[in-house]
């Protein structure tokens, strides 16, 4: 009995805007830029890279190039991205410093 290797494609499942805002966040914790960028890629994917392309103004050439694996997405085509797809990147401070700040509040 052989098993059958079928392809995934995250971007069939990333279907609402708090799967993305998941599987995004998910790629954020882990600091790596190029994951970070290709993990993009995916959820531009999911919602359909001419749809992307329209919504934020930039060529679907450039939204392509910026979120391969080797792509480096300018701040600019960043927030455009994430504003296009319903998400938005928020700042909080390292569960470290959040630590250190209780215990020197104590």
């Amino acid at each position: 009995m052989s098993e059958e290797i079928v392809d995934y494609d995250p971007a069939e499942s990333l279907e609402t805007e708090e799967a993305i805002a998941v599987f995004l966040a998910d790629a954020l914790e882990t600091g790596d830029a190029a994951y970070v960028a290709k993990a993009l890629g995916v959820v531009a994917r999911a919602k359909g890279m001419s749809e992307l392309a329209r919504e934020t103004g930039l060529s679907r050439e450039q939204l392509y190039r910026s979120f391969s694996e080797r792509g480096n997405p300018t701040l600019r085509t960043l927030l455009a991205v994430t504003r296009a797809l319903g998400v938005d990147l928020t700042a909080r401070p390292h569960d470290s410093m959040a630590v250190a700040e209780s215990h020197r509040a104590g």
